[in-house]
């Protein structure tokens, strides 16, 4: 599958680029973060932490996507965007597989052990700041 099949069954559709939506979202995207760092990783928080720390990569993505000319609407295109239109084969896949842990969680009724979460919040703040410093400008 390419980003472009996405745009062609209308999960992405092009728009211009706003700025100013995008700013927002991120400054948003940041503070939610901040909020996450202060929250205890514990038993009963690790399923949410995990799954907010996703919503916060895919926030970032989608305003990126938004100053690139992108509404996306399927979690799954920001992989073939990472992929097809950021050229990021490798963050490409590491979203791919935050993704389906993430619908795991949310849809499947998957259980996740705290050690598990522990290092996958690890690796998805290891990709949030790669993210942060390739396409945020601040």
């Amino acid at each position: 599958m390419k980003f472009e099949d996405f745009i062609k069954e209308g999960k992405v559709r092009k728009a211009t680029p706003d700025r100013f939506m995008a700013e927002s979202i991120i400054k948003n995207t940041f503070e939610d973060l901040k909020f996450l760092e202060q929250t205890k990783l514990t038993e009963l928080s690790k399923r949410k932490l995990v799954t907010n720390y996703y919503d916060s990569l895919r926030s970032l993505l989608e305003a990126i996507s938004i100053l690139k000319g992108y509404k996306i609407y399927s979690h799954e295109a920001f992989t073939y965007f990472l992929k097809d239109e950021l050229h990021q084969n490798i963050l490409s896949l590491k979203f791919d597989r935050f993704r389906k842990i993430r619908n795991g969680l949310n849809y499947y009724g998957k259980s996740i052990q705290l050690n598990e979460a522990k290092e996958i919040i690890e690796e998805l703040n290891r990709v949030i700041n790669e993210i942060k410093q390739k396409f945020i400008k601040k």
